[in-house]
């Protein structure tokens, strides 16, 4: 199992940035998949959650500036951020679970510069 996470980088506040994180050796469309961030000092949390059904949940200070998406076919996640704040910087995993299933992907750095 695999779940490899790009789109990360340096960008400005107010600015964007597209995460995607695509999976490989699961039934991915079977699992809610999710993005957490860690910045430093803090502990990991979530961010935005989609399940099989594509019903989303956010954490509340993202909510109207992020977006969790899903493409079944591709066997992947999106996380569009909008309106980046230098509070959104962190280290950025994705996630998919089912059951006791949970696979994590490598962290991808967002960095929002003031």
């Amino acid at each position: 199992v695999q779940l490899q996470a790009s789109g990360g980088g340096l960008v400005q506040a107010g600015g964007s940035l597209r995460l995607s994180c695509a999976a490989s050796g699961i039934m991915f469309s079977n699992y809610v998949s999710g993005w957490y961030r860690q910045a430093p000092g803090n502990q990991r949390e979530l961010v935005a959650a989609i399940t099989s059904d594509s019903s989303t949940n956010y954490e509340d200070s993202v909510k109207g500036r992020f977006t969790i998406s899903r493409d079944n076919a591709k066997n992947t996640v999106y996380l569009q951020m909008d309106s980046l704040k230098p509070e959104d910087t962190a280290v950025y995993y994705c996630n998919s679970k089912r059951g006791w299933r949970n696979y994590w992907g490598q962290g991808t750095l967002v960095t929002v510069s003031s």
